[in-house]
Protein backbone atom coordinates (compact mmCIF):
# COMPACT_ATOMS: atom_id res chain seq x y z
CA UNK A 1 0.00 0.00 0.00
CA UNK A 2 1.34 3.57 -1.13
CA UNK A 3 1.87 6.10 2.15
CA UNK A 4 -0.55 8.86 1.84
CA UNK A 5 1.03 11.96 0.72
CA UNK A 6 -0.42 15.16 1.37
CA UNK A 7 0.38 18.00 -0.09
CA UNK A 8 -0.81 22.24 -0.74
CA UNK A 9 -1.73 22.87 -4.49
CA UNK A 10 -2.39 26.13 -5.94
CA UNK A 11 -5.64 26.29 -7.61
CA UNK A 12 -5.18 28.72 -9.47
CA UNK A 13 -1.40 27.64 -11.61
CA UNK A 14 -1.08 23.52 -9.88
CA UNK A 15 2.26 24.13 -8.05
CA UNK A 16 2.62 22.13 -5.40
CA UNK A 17 4.39 22.65 -1.79
CA UNK A 18 5.07 20.61 1.00
CA UNK A 19 3.47 23.34 3.51
CA UNK A 20 1.06 25.68 3.58
CA UNK A 21 1.81 29.46 2.96
CA UNK A 22 -0.52 32.33 1.68
CA UNK A 23 1.02 33.37 -1.15
CA UNK A 24 1.72 31.03 -4.00
CA UNK A 25 5.52 31.43 -5.40
CA UNK A 26 4.91 29.91 -8.98
CA UNK A 27 1.63 32.73 -9.87
CA UNK A 28 2.19 35.38 -7.31
CA UNK A 29 -1.44 34.78 -6.40
CA UNK A 30 -2.83 34.65 -2.57
CA UNK A 31 -4.39 32.56 -0.25
CA UNK A 32 -4.55 29.63 -3.44
CA UNK A 33 -3.19 26.76 -1.59
CA UNK A 34 -5.65 23.95 -0.59
CA UNK A 35 -4.65 21.19 0.84
CA UNK A 36 -4.73 17.96 -1.55
CA UNK A 37 -4.11 13.96 -0.87
CA UNK A 38 -1.58 13.30 -3.98
CA UNK A 39 -1.29 9.92 -3.20
CA UNK A 40 -1.00 7.56 -6.85
CA UNK A 41 -3.23 4.70 -7.42
CA UNK A 42 -0.21 2.66 -7.90
CA UNK A 43 3.05 2.33 -5.72
CA UNK A 44 6.15 4.27 -6.62
CA UNK A 45 8.03 1.18 -6.39
CA UNK A 46 5.81 -0.57 -8.57
CA UNK A 47 5.91 2.11 -11.23
CA UNK A 48 9.10 2.61 -11.50
CA UNK A 49 9.71 -1.24 -12.44
CA UNK A 50 7.53 -1.02 -15.40
CA UNK A 51 9.09 -1.82 -19.07
CA UNK A 52 8.15 0.03 -22.18
CA UNK A 53 6.77 -1.37 -24.81
CA UNK A 54 8.58 -0.77 -28.24
CA UNK A 55 6.76 1.71 -30.92
CA UNK A 56 7.18 2.11 -34.33
CA UNK A 57 9.06 5.38 -35.89
CA UNK A 58 8.68 6.87 -39.43
CA UNK A 59 10.12 9.03 -41.56
CA UNK A 60 9.48 12.68 -42.34
CA UNK A 61 8.65 11.96 -46.18
CA UNK A 62 5.14 10.51 -47.30
CA UNK A 63 1.30 11.12 -47.98
CA UNK A 64 -0.28 12.75 -45.41
CA UNK A 65 -4.40 13.14 -45.73
CA UNK A 66 -6.17 15.95 -43.65
CA UNK A 67 -7.69 15.36 -40.77
CA UNK A 68 -11.51 15.20 -42.16
CA UNK A 69 -14.06 17.84 -39.87
CA UNK A 70 -17.23 17.69 -39.28
CA UNK A 71 -19.43 20.76 -40.00
CA UNK A 72 -21.60 22.24 -37.17
CA UNK A 73 -23.93 23.77 -38.94
CA UNK A 74 -23.28 27.44 -37.64
CA UNK A 75 -20.86 29.48 -40.13
CA UNK A 76 -19.51 31.56 -37.26
CA UNK A 77 -18.80 28.60 -34.95
CA UNK A 78 -17.06 26.71 -37.91
CA UNK A 79 -15.20 30.20 -38.77
CA UNK A 80 -14.00 29.88 -35.24
CA UNK A 81 -12.67 26.08 -35.02
CA UNK A 82 -11.39 26.50 -38.93
CA UNK A 83 -13.85 25.23 -40.95
CA UNK A 84 -15.60 22.12 -38.32
CA UNK A 85 -14.95 19.77 -35.63
CA UNK A 86 -12.02 17.59 -36.15
CA UNK A 87 -11.98 14.14 -35.32
CA UNK A 88 -10.46 13.03 -31.90
CA UNK A 89 -10.07 16.88 -30.80
CA UNK A 90 -10.84 18.73 -27.75
CA UNK A 91 -12.12 21.92 -27.50
CA UNK A 92 -11.85 24.44 -24.63
CA UNK A 93 -15.09 26.56 -24.36
CA UNK A 94 -14.78 29.32 -21.45
CA UNK A 95 -16.94 32.40 -20.61
CA UNK A 96 -18.56 34.18 -17.99
CA UNK A 97 -21.41 32.84 -16.40
CA UNK A 98 -24.73 33.49 -18.22
CA UNK A 99 -23.09 34.79 -21.31
CA UNK A 100 -24.46 31.71 -23.34
CA UNK A 101 -22.33 28.93 -23.55
CA UNK A 102 -24.83 26.32 -22.88
CA UNK A 103 -27.36 28.17 -25.23
CA UNK A 104 -24.53 28.01 -27.94
CA UNK A 105 -23.84 24.48 -27.36
CA UNK A 106 -27.21 22.79 -27.03
CA UNK A 107 -27.48 24.92 -30.71
CA UNK A 108 -24.60 23.24 -32.12
CA UNK A 109 -25.42 19.37 -30.77
CA UNK A 110 -29.38 19.98 -31.76
CA UNK A 111 -28.18 20.61 -35.11
CA UNK A 112 -25.39 17.98 -35.26
CA UNK A 113 -27.94 15.41 -34.30
CA UNK A 114 -30.68 16.42 -36.80
CA UNK A 115 -28.30 16.03 -39.16
CA UNK A 116 -27.78 12.21 -39.07
CA UNK A 117 -24.96 12.65 -36.46
CA UNK A 118 -25.07 11.14 -32.70
CA UNK A 119 -24.55 14.12 -30.33
CA UNK A 120 -24.59 13.45 -26.59
CA UNK A 121 -24.37 16.41 -24.41
CA UNK A 122 -23.82 15.60 -20.49
CA UNK A 123 -24.41 18.12 -17.63
CA UNK A 124 -22.70 18.36 -14.81
CA UNK A 125 -24.35 20.83 -12.95
CA UNK A 126 -27.87 20.27 -14.21
CA UNK A 127 -30.17 18.02 -14.31
CA UNK A 128 -31.95 16.37 -17.58
CA UNK A 129 -35.49 18.48 -16.97
CA UNK A 130 -33.61 21.74 -17.09
CA UNK A 131 -31.35 20.95 -20.39
CA UNK A 132 -34.43 19.76 -21.56
CA UNK A 133 -36.50 23.10 -20.73
CA UNK A 134 -33.86 25.38 -22.40
CA UNK A 135 -33.96 23.52 -25.38
CA UNK A 136 -38.09 23.88 -25.75
CA UNK A 137 -37.66 27.55 -25.04
CA UNK A 138 -34.81 27.45 -28.07
CA UNK A 139 -37.45 25.22 -30.08
CA UNK A 140 -35.05 22.31 -30.50
CA UNK A 141 -36.98 19.77 -28.24
CA UNK A 142 -37.72 17.40 -31.13
CA UNK A 143 -33.59 17.27 -31.81
CA UNK A 144 -32.57 13.78 -31.17
CA UNK A 145 -30.08 14.27 -28.97
CA UNK A 146 -28.84 12.29 -25.70
CA UNK A 147 -28.67 13.77 -22.63
CA UNK A 148 -27.37 12.96 -19.17
CA UNK A 149 -26.43 13.95 -15.59
CA UNK A 150 -23.32 12.46 -14.38
CA UNK A 151 -20.15 13.60 -12.90
CA UNK A 152 -18.17 10.17 -12.67
CA UNK A 153 -15.36 10.28 -15.98
CA UNK A 154 -15.28 6.11 -15.55
CA UNK A 155 -19.23 5.80 -15.82
CA UNK A 156 -18.98 8.65 -18.69
CA UNK A 157 -16.62 6.84 -20.52
CA UNK A 158 -17.99 3.36 -20.11
CA UNK A 159 -21.48 4.43 -21.27
CA UNK A 160 -20.18 6.32 -24.59
CA UNK A 161 -18.27 3.40 -25.34
CA UNK A 162 -21.08 1.14 -26.10
CA UNK A 163 -22.81 1.13 -29.50
CA UNK A 164 -21.98 3.91 -32.31
CA UNK A 165 -18.86 6.33 -31.48
CA UNK A 166 -20.55 9.81 -30.85
CA UNK A 167 -19.46 12.46 -33.46
CA UNK A 168 -19.84 15.00 -31.03
CA UNK A 169 -20.02 15.08 -26.72
CA UNK A 170 -20.25 18.62 -24.38
CA UNK A 171 -19.40 18.42 -21.01
CA UNK A 172 -20.84 21.26 -19.08
CA UNK A 173 -18.32 21.36 -17.21
CA UNK A 174 -14.60 20.09 -16.28
CA UNK A 175 -14.68 21.70 -12.87
CA UNK A 176 -17.94 19.14 -12.02
CA UNK A 177 -15.87 16.06 -13.25
CA UNK A 178 -14.25 13.45 -10.94
CA UNK A 179 -12.32 10.31 -11.77
CA UNK A 180 -11.40 7.68 -9.40
CA UNK A 181 -7.90 7.68 -9.92
CA UNK A 182 -7.08 10.90 -7.64
CA UNK A 183 -8.48 11.54 -3.95
CA UNK A 184 -9.07 15.49 -4.01
CA UNK A 185 -12.26 16.84 -4.21
CA UNK A 186 -14.19 17.78 -7.72
CA UNK A 187 -13.30 20.90 -8.91
CA UNK A 188 -9.66 21.02 -7.83
CA UNK A 189 -6.32 21.44 -9.98
CA UNK A 190 -5.94 17.27 -9.20
CA UNK A 191 -9.24 16.44 -10.34
CA UNK A 192 -9.30 18.88 -12.70
CA UNK A 193 -6.40 17.67 -14.66
CA UNK A 194 -6.58 13.98 -14.09
CA UNK A 195 -10.65 14.13 -15.78
CA UNK A 196 -9.33 16.36 -18.54
CA UNK A 197 -6.66 13.61 -19.80
CA UNK A 198 -9.11 11.00 -19.11
CA UNK A 199 -11.60 12.59 -21.50
CA UNK A 200 -8.31 13.34 -23.89
CA UNK A 201 -7.31 9.44 -24.31
CA UNK A 202 -10.95 8.64 -24.63
CA UNK A 203 -11.40 11.26 -27.93
CA UNK A 204 -7.79 10.46 -29.41
CA UNK A 205 -8.65 6.74 -28.94
CA UNK A 206 -12.27 6.71 -30.20
CA UNK A 207 -12.41 9.75 -32.52
CA UNK A 208 -14.91 11.28 -30.86
CA UNK A 209 -15.06 15.50 -31.10
CA UNK A 210 -14.95 16.58 -27.26
CA UNK A 211 -16.20 20.01 -26.29
CA UNK A 212 -15.22 20.84 -22.35
CA UNK A 213 -16.85 23.66 -20.96
CA UNK A 214 -14.73 25.53 -18.23
CA UNK A 215 -15.69 27.96 -15.50
CA UNK A 216 -13.92 31.58 -15.74
CA UNK A 217 -12.26 33.51 -12.97
CA UNK A 218 -13.04 37.36 -11.67
CA UNK A 219 -10.03 38.05 -14.02
CA UNK A 220 -11.58 36.23 -16.71
CA UNK A 221 -9.69 33.69 -17.64
CA UNK A 222 -10.77 29.88 -17.24
CA UNK A 223 -10.40 28.79 -14.18
CA UNK A 224 -8.15 25.82 -13.16
CA UNK A 225 -4.58 25.17 -13.74
CA UNK A 226 -2.70 26.26 -17.04
CA UNK A 227 -1.55 22.63 -18.24
CA UNK A 228 -5.32 22.07 -19.05
CA UNK A 229 -5.10 24.32 -22.19
CA UNK A 230 -1.65 23.33 -23.04
CA UNK A 231 -3.57 19.40 -23.28
CA UNK A 232 -6.75 20.28 -25.19
CA UNK A 233 -6.32 21.28 -29.14
CA UNK A 234 -8.41 24.55 -28.85
CA UNK A 235 -9.22 27.15 -26.76
CA UNK A 236 -12.13 29.33 -27.44
CA UNK A 237 -13.58 32.31 -25.68
CA UNK A 238 -17.03 33.26 -25.11
CA UNK A 239 -17.10 37.08 -24.97
CA UNK A 240 -19.47 40.13 -24.26
CA UNK A 241 -21.26 41.91 -22.21
CA UNK A 242 -24.78 41.09 -20.69
CA UNK A 243 -26.42 44.59 -21.07
CA UNK A 244 -25.10 44.12 -24.94
CA UNK A 245 -27.15 41.61 -27.16
CA UNK A 246 -24.24 40.17 -29.06
CA UNK A 247 -21.77 37.60 -28.41
CA UNK A 248 -17.90 37.20 -29.78
CA UNK A 249 -16.64 33.85 -29.80
CA UNK A 250 -12.56 34.39 -30.21
CA UNK A 251 -10.19 31.83 -30.98
CA UNK A 252 -7.25 31.76 -28.03
CA UNK A 253 -5.73 28.25 -29.38
CA UNK A 254 -6.61 26.32 -32.22
CA UNK A 255 -4.23 23.65 -33.56
CA UNK A 256 -6.33 23.00 -36.26
CA UNK A 257 -7.14 26.62 -37.51
CA UNK A 258 -6.03 30.06 -37.10
CA UNK A 259 -6.49 31.85 -34.23
CA UNK A 260 -7.32 35.55 -35.30
CA UNK A 261 -10.98 34.54 -36.29
CA UNK A 262 -13.77 35.75 -34.49
CA UNK A 263 -17.63 34.75 -34.95
CA UNK A 264 -20.25 36.94 -33.86
CA UNK A 265 -23.90 36.62 -32.60
CA UNK A 266 -26.92 38.02 -31.38
CA UNK A 267 -28.75 36.80 -28.64
CA UNK A 268 -31.86 36.63 -28.67
CA UNK A 269 -35.60 35.30 -27.65
CA UNK A 270 -34.68 31.83 -29.27
CA UNK A 271 -31.44 31.54 -28.61
CA UNK A 272 -27.92 32.52 -30.20
CA UNK A 273 -28.33 34.31 -34.20
CA UNK A 274 -25.47 34.57 -36.43
CA UNK A 275 -24.57 37.79 -37.71
CA UNK A 276 -22.81 37.58 -41.37
CA UNK A 277 -22.10 41.12 -41.34
CA UNK A 278 -20.63 42.36 -37.96
CA UNK A 279 -20.07 46.27 -39.30
CA UNK A 280 -23.73 46.78 -39.61
CA UNK A 281 -24.49 45.70 -35.89
CA UNK A 282 -21.15 47.97 -34.02
CA UNK A 283 -22.78 50.78 -36.36
CA UNK A 284 -26.18 50.12 -35.92
CA UNK A 285 -26.78 52.52 -32.73
CA UNK A 286 -23.92 54.96 -33.98
CA UNK A 287 -24.53 58.73 -32.68
CA UNK A 288 -23.63 61.36 -35.81
CA UNK A 289 -22.03 64.44 -35.15
CA UNK A 290 -20.83 63.96 -31.46
CA UNK A 291 -17.12 65.39 -31.12
CA UNK A 292 -15.13 62.17 -29.71
CA UNK A 293 -16.32 59.71 -32.10
CA UNK A 294 -14.17 57.85 -34.48
CA UNK A 295 -14.91 54.76 -36.79
CA UNK A 296 -12.28 52.66 -36.91
CA UNK A 297 -11.76 50.05 -39.89
CA UNK A 298 -10.56 46.90 -38.69
CA UNK A 299 -9.50 43.57 -39.59
CA UNK A 300 -10.57 40.39 -37.49
CA UNK A 301 -8.64 37.01 -38.97
CA UNK A 302 -9.64 37.65 -42.62
CA UNK A 303 -12.39 39.42 -41.73
CA UNK A 304 -12.80 43.49 -42.35
CA UNK A 305 -15.15 45.05 -39.17
CA UNK A 306 -16.33 49.02 -38.68
CA UNK A 307 -16.37 49.77 -35.55
CA UNK A 308 -16.43 52.94 -33.08
CA UNK A 309 -14.30 54.37 -30.70
CA UNK A 310 -15.50 56.80 -28.17
CA UNK A 311 -13.47 59.21 -26.59
CA UNK A 312 -14.03 61.84 -23.72
CA UNK A 313 -11.63 63.95 -22.50
CA UNK A 314 -12.33 66.08 -19.39
CA UNK A 315 -10.76 68.73 -17.11
CA UNK A 316 -9.87 66.84 -13.83
CA UNK A 317 -10.30 67.61 -10.19
CA UNK A 318 -8.16 65.26 -9.23
CA UNK A 319 -4.10 65.40 -8.32
CA UNK A 320 -3.58 62.59 -10.78
CA UNK A 321 -5.73 62.22 -14.11
CA UNK A 322 -7.53 59.19 -14.69
CA UNK A 323 -6.75 56.91 -17.39
CA UNK A 324 -9.71 54.51 -18.25
CA UNK A 325 -10.10 52.22 -21.23
CA UNK A 326 -12.61 49.50 -22.07
CA UNK A 327 -11.91 47.40 -24.79
CA UNK A 328 -8.49 48.41 -26.04
CA UNK A 329 -4.68 47.94 -24.58
CA UNK A 330 -4.30 50.80 -22.19
CA UNK A 331 -1.00 50.54 -22.94
CA UNK A 332 -1.69 51.33 -26.55
CA UNK A 333 -3.69 54.47 -24.67
CA UNK A 334 -0.82 55.53 -22.79
CA UNK A 335 1.64 55.07 -25.56
CA UNK A 336 -0.42 57.43 -27.85
CA UNK A 337 -1.54 60.03 -25.62
CA UNK A 338 2.62 60.26 -25.16
CA UNK A 339 2.92 61.04 -28.54
CA UNK A 340 -0.23 63.47 -28.94
CA UNK A 341 2.06 65.45 -25.99
CA UNK A 342 5.75 65.01 -27.14
CA UNK A 343 5.51 65.78 -30.78
CA UNK A 344 1.96 67.43 -31.92
CA UNK A 345 1.69 69.59 -28.77
CA UNK A 346 -1.63 68.51 -26.56
CA UNK A 347 -1.12 68.94 -23.28
CA UNK A 348 -3.60 66.30 -21.42
CA UNK A 349 -1.97 66.31 -17.76
CA UNK A 350 -4.91 67.83 -16.71
CA UNK A 351 -7.56 66.14 -18.18
CA UNK A 352 -9.41 62.89 -17.59
CA UNK A 353 -9.18 60.46 -20.21
CA UNK A 354 -12.23 57.74 -21.46
CA UNK A 355 -11.71 55.67 -24.18
CA UNK A 356 -14.74 53.10 -25.46
CA UNK A 357 -14.72 50.42 -28.17
CA UNK A 358 -18.68 51.10 -28.81
CA UNK A 359 -20.43 47.23 -28.96
CA UNK A 360 -17.94 45.68 -26.40
CA UNK A 361 -15.23 44.56 -29.22
CA UNK A 362 -11.85 44.23 -27.88
CA UNK A 363 -9.21 45.34 -30.31
CA UNK A 364 -6.55 43.69 -30.34
CA UNK A 365 -4.40 45.07 -33.42
CA UNK A 366 -2.35 48.23 -33.42
CA UNK A 367 -4.26 49.88 -36.38
CA UNK A 368 -6.39 51.60 -34.09
CA UNK A 369 -3.56 54.10 -33.11
CA UNK A 370 -5.07 56.85 -35.97
CA UNK A 371 -8.44 56.33 -35.27
CA UNK A 372 -8.46 56.63 -30.79
CA UNK A 373 -6.11 59.74 -31.55
CA UNK A 374 -8.82 61.48 -33.22
CA UNK A 375 -11.24 60.86 -31.07
CA UNK A 376 -9.21 62.08 -28.35
CA UNK A 377 -7.86 65.01 -30.28
CA UNK A 378 -11.90 65.42 -31.26
CA UNK A 379 -12.89 65.42 -27.86
CA UNK A 380 -10.46 67.88 -26.39
CA UNK A 381 -11.20 70.51 -28.70
CA UNK A 382 -14.63 69.98 -29.23
CA UNK A 383 -15.00 69.04 -33.22
CA UNK A 384 -16.75 66.41 -34.53
CA UNK A 385 -15.39 64.82 -36.73
CA UNK A 386 -16.90 63.36 -40.51
CA UNK A 387 -19.37 61.18 -40.45
CA UNK A 388 -18.75 59.45 -43.49
CA UNK A 389 -14.80 58.45 -42.44
CA UNK A 390 -13.26 55.74 -40.91
CA UNK A 391 -9.50 55.85 -39.73
CA UNK A 392 -7.13 53.15 -39.85
CA UNK A 393 -3.15 53.18 -38.94
CA UNK A 394 -0.35 52.55 -36.64
CA UNK A 395 1.39 55.25 -34.47
CA UNK A 396 5.21 55.37 -33.71
CA UNK A 397 7.35 56.91 -31.15
CA UNK A 398 7.94 59.64 -33.36
CA UNK A 399 4.66 60.19 -34.25
CA UNK A 400 4.80 59.24 -37.81
CA UNK A 401 1.69 57.05 -39.17
CA UNK A 402 2.85 53.39 -40.58
CA UNK A 403 0.83 51.39 -42.86
CA UNK A 404 -1.20 48.22 -42.09
CA UNK A 405 -1.86 45.02 -43.46
CA UNK A 406 -5.57 44.33 -45.76
CA UNK A 407 -6.13 48.28 -46.68
CA UNK A 408 -7.90 47.22 -49.75
CA UNK A 409 -10.19 44.41 -47.53
CA UNK A 410 -10.93 48.06 -45.18
CA UNK A 411 -11.70 50.32 -47.71
CA UNK A 412 -14.20 47.66 -49.71
CA UNK A 413 -15.80 47.45 -46.30
CA UNK A 414 -16.01 50.43 -45.69
CA UNK A 415 -17.02 51.55 -49.05
CA UNK A 416 -20.06 49.03 -49.18
CA UNK A 417 -21.40 50.20 -45.89
CA UNK A 418 -21.79 54.13 -47.20
CA UNK A 419 -18.64 55.84 -46.25
CA UNK A 420 -17.08 58.17 -48.07
CA UNK A 421 -13.31 59.08 -47.67
CA UNK A 422 -10.83 57.12 -45.76
CA UNK A 423 -7.84 58.74 -43.52
CA UNK A 424 -4.87 56.39 -44.06
CA UNK A 425 -1.05 56.35 -43.67
CA UNK A 426 0.98 57.64 -46.89
CA UNK A 427 3.12 54.90 -47.48
CA UNK A 428 -0.20 52.59 -47.80
CA UNK A 429 -1.38 54.34 -50.93
CA UNK A 430 0.40 52.11 -53.38
CA UNK A 431 -1.09 48.98 -51.66
CA UNK A 432 -4.68 50.49 -52.39
CA UNK A 433 -6.73 48.54 -55.35
CA UNK A 434 -9.96 48.99 -55.71
CA UNK A 435 -11.44 51.96 -53.21
CA UNK A 436 -14.75 51.47 -54.53
CA UNK A 437 -14.97 55.65 -54.78
CA UNK A 438 -13.41 56.81 -51.41
CA UNK A 439 -11.91 60.08 -50.59
CA UNK A 440 -8.58 58.80 -49.59
CA UNK A 441 -6.65 61.47 -47.11
CA UNK A 442 -3.25 60.31 -46.62
CA UNK A 443 -1.40 61.49 -43.60
CA UNK A 444 2.23 61.17 -43.15
CA UNK A 445 2.60 61.97 -39.53
CA UNK A 446 -0.08 62.70 -36.55
CA UNK A 447 1.41 66.06 -36.12
CA UNK A 448 -0.60 67.17 -39.46
CA UNK A 449 -4.39 65.48 -38.20
CA UNK A 450 -4.13 67.33 -34.87
CA UNK A 451 -3.40 70.18 -36.23
CA UNK A 452 -6.26 69.70 -38.88
CA UNK A 453 -8.74 68.66 -35.93
CA UNK A 454 -7.87 71.65 -33.83
CA UNK A 455 -8.68 74.15 -37.01
CA UNK A 456 -12.09 73.16 -36.72
CA UNK A 457 -12.40 73.23 -33.39
CA UNK A 458 -14.89 75.62 -30.87
CA UNK A 459 -14.75 76.44 -27.29
CA UNK A 460 -16.50 74.58 -24.33
CA UNK A 461 -19.37 75.49 -22.38
CA UNK A 462 -17.82 74.46 -18.87
CA UNK A 463 -18.12 77.76 -17.18
CA UNK A 464 -15.70 80.94 -16.56
CA UNK A 465 -12.73 78.90 -15.57
CA UNK A 466 -12.59 76.12 -18.70
CA UNK A 467 -14.08 78.15 -21.12
CA UNK A 468 -11.63 78.05 -23.06
CA UNK A 469 -10.61 74.15 -22.35
CA UNK A 470 -10.87 73.41 -26.57
CA UNK A 471 -8.09 75.65 -26.92
CA UNK A 472 -5.82 75.71 -24.65
CA UNK A 473 -5.59 71.85 -24.78
CA UNK A 474 -3.63 72.12 -28.03
CA UNK A 475 -0.59 74.28 -27.42
CA UNK A 476 1.85 76.39 -30.15
CA UNK A 477 4.20 73.19 -30.05
CA UNK A 478 5.82 71.51 -33.32
CA UNK A 479 2.32 70.90 -35.02
CA UNK A 480 -0.18 73.73 -34.60
CA UNK A 481 -0.59 75.36 -37.43
CA UNK A 482 0.17 79.35 -37.82
CA UNK A 483 -4.23 80.22 -37.96
CA UNK A 484 -4.66 78.53 -35.15
CA UNK A 485 -1.82 80.33 -33.24
CA UNK A 486 -3.95 83.33 -34.55
CA UNK A 487 -7.01 82.34 -32.86
CA UNK A 488 -5.38 82.18 -29.38
CA UNK A 489 -3.47 84.91 -29.60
Amino acid sequence: MAKSTLSFVCQNCGAAYNRWQGKCESCGEWNTLTEEDTTGSVPVSIRSKRRGRTFALESLTGKSNDAPRLSSGMTELDRVTGGGFVRGSVLLVGGDPGIGKSTLLTQATSMLARSGHRAVYISGEEAVAQVRLRAERLGLADAPVQLAAETSVEDIVSTLSEGAVPRLIVIDSIQTMWTDTVESAPGTVTQVRASAQALIRFAKKSGAAIILVGHVTKDGQIAGPRVVEHMVDAVLSFEGEGSQQFRILRAVKNRFGPTDEIGVFEMTGLGLREVSNPSELFLSERDLGSPGTAVFAGIEGTRPVLVELQALVAPTTLGTPRRAVVGWDPSRLSMVLAVLEAHCGVKLSGYDVYLNVAGGLRIQEPAADLAAAAALVSSLVNAPLPTDAVYFGEISLSGAVRPVAQTSARLKEAAKLGFGRAVLPESARGEVGSDGGLALNSVGGLTSLVAEIAARGSPRNTGAGNREAGREGVTEKNATPSRFRRENS
